[in-house]
């Protein structure tokens, strides 16, 4: 038990940690952006454009096909199965379906624009969305190829190379924006070109550490074996899932396009509370299905609600101080990371009102990242795809229903109820599996005094955001905002431990490890 304990806070700690760096960089990335385009129409239709891959990506890959292809090649290993013709034929599959899908978007682009952000036709951000969106297409290709690989070596316990894949595509944002600049080259332009060649670098550090693995993935004509079958079978309502929560977002972006910037507004809201949702959330979701996998395979439940116990501790240690942040003051840390160049005052209120909204829907992001795998694990993806749709429904609900009265401000309630709603589903649905869909008396012990050390933290936060005003309103809102987030962490830390929250002494042993 101490083992797998000790494995798996290193999985969360190695993918943390690149994934910290890739959000960091993700905000480099998004400050020059905001700083270079603001939130006018080119920075909308790139905005829009860069996220038609992205969005078919988390089905096609992260989503859908990693959640069904992670547990059986796991078990395969697990078994002593032949995993690697297993994955040989997953790669190919999937590198056709994504070449013929990526033809096809290219000629029914204008569409997809439409279904995306109804809003700008008649406008200038409809053309320049279908001409950024046919240059960025083509990531979706290497992109899930990279994802997928990136699930096999996680199975294999090798996080590193797919925790350091996305810091790739930032860093060739960041240079070509830079570059781009020198040169005098349209920034829209530059950016959306960027975006496959980041791709491909990305899918080649994933191909090559596989390689170096025993995983010699080559392309070659795909066959329909049994086990592709059943992947297929499986993957079927992981996708039907995944569309699904396409289809919030695209409610979203819908409402969104109605109101002039406010695309853009949630877009930089989106990247602020993606940096905690990415660190915590997505690093459980990756260490924490193929240890289930392999736990349910051993038969080891007990080992199996240690894990679960102990991922949904880290997650609500790391996000609850995190909404609380978001809530109190979400102006200083808009204004602070992104005001400036083209991204004015306007920009700073409107999207630290998103910012707020958003956190509060962060824990229950971060709480589905650890439920979810327990049904995946199980090779059911019906039952969560049975929860989106409910989800759906009430994102549509809120967003479409509230916008005559609060405007953008609806899309982004609405994810946040929504994303409420399907959390309490999966916690709730999970009850029939066992002691080990439950927490243990730790993490119940624990709870309510993490939530008593957030509270407090939030105090500390709105006591000295109240002494800092002028300086986080001058020139020296970054020391300021430095110094609440010392601050507010010190605070959180402190009361967390001596109230029984956190124990610093573990934290160390996990930095170490």
């Amino acid at each position: 038990m101490a083992k797998s304990a000790s494995r798996l806070v290193s999985g969360f700690l190695t993918v943390g940690s690149w994934t910290l760096v890739s959000r960091v960089l993700g905000f480099v990335r998004d400050v020059m952006i905001a700083a270079f385009l603001g939130a006018g129409p080119v920075a909308e239709a790139f905005l829009v454009a860069f996220s038609l891959p992205n969005m078919f990506r988390r089905f096609f890959a992260e989503g859908a096909f990693n959640m069904a292809f992670v547990p059986l090649f796991s078990k395969r290993l697990e078994g002593g199965d032949d995993a690697q013709e297993f994955a040989q034929d997953a790669f190919s599959g999937l590198a056709t379906v994504l070449i013929v899908f990526s033809l096809v978007a290219q000629v029914a682009m204008p569409a997809l624009v439409f279904a995306m952000a109804s809003g700008f036709v008649e406008d200038e951000r409809f053309d320049l969305a279908v001409l950024f969106g046919r240059i960025c297409f083509p990531y979706i290709l290497f992109i899930s190829l990279a994802a997928l690989l990136s699930g096999l070596l996680n199975a294999t316990g090798r996080f590193v190379e797919a925790a350091a894949m996305p810091v790739l595509l930032n860093l060739a944002l960041i240079g070509a924006l830079l570059f781009g600049v020198w040169m005098g080259w349209p920034t829209g332009l530059t950016i959306a070109w960027t975006v496959p060649i980041g791709g491909v670098l990305q899918l080649a550090l994933v191909w090559y550490a596989a390689a170096q693995a025993g995983f010699r993935l080559v392309p070659r004509r795909p066959r329909l074996t049994p086990e592709m079958r059943h992947l297929a079978v499986v993957m079927g309502p992981a996708v039907l899932s995944g569309g699904v929560v396409q289809i919030n977002l695209l409610v979203g972006r819908q409402v969104a396009s109605f109101f002039d910037g406010a695309i853009a507004w949630l877009s930089y809201a989106d990247r602020l509370y993606q940096l905690p949702l990415g660190v915590v959330g997505i690093t459980i979701g990756v260490v924490l299905l193929p240890e289930l996998s392999r736990r349910l395979r051993a038969g080891d439940s007990a080992a199996g609600r240690h894990a679960l116990s102990r991922a949904a501790e880290f997650a609500v240690v790391l996000t609850l101080p995190c909404t609380i942040a978001f809530l109190v003051v979400p102006v200083p840390i808009v204004a602070t990371l992104f005001e400036r160049g083209a991204f004015d005052v306007e920009d700073t209120r409107a999207t630290a009102i998103v910012l707020a909204i958003y956190g509060l829907g962060l824990p229950a992001f971060v709480l589905q990242k650890v439920w979810q795998p327990l049904y995946f694990a199980r090779e059911d993806t019906r039952t969560p795809f049975r929860y989106a749709v409910v989800a759906l429904v009430v994102n549509a609900a809120v967003a479409v229903g509230l916008a005559p009265f609060i405007g953008y401000a609806a899309a982004a309630l609405g994810t946040t109820v929504a994303g409420w709603a399907m959390a309490v589903l999966l916690i709730r649905g999970a009850r029939p599996m066992g002691e080990e869909a439950r927490p243990d008396a730790r993490f119940r012990r624990r709870l309510p005094r993490i939530l008593l050390a957030s509270a407090t933290m939030g105090g500390v936060l709105w006591a000295a955001g109240e002494a800092l005003a002028a300086q986080l309103a001058g020139d020296a809102q970054a020391l300021a905002l430095g110094a609440l987030v010392v601050l507010g962490g010190a605070a959180f830390f402190g009361i967390g431990h001596l109230v029984g929250a956190v124990a610093l002494g573990e934290i160390r042993g996990w930095v170490r490890r």
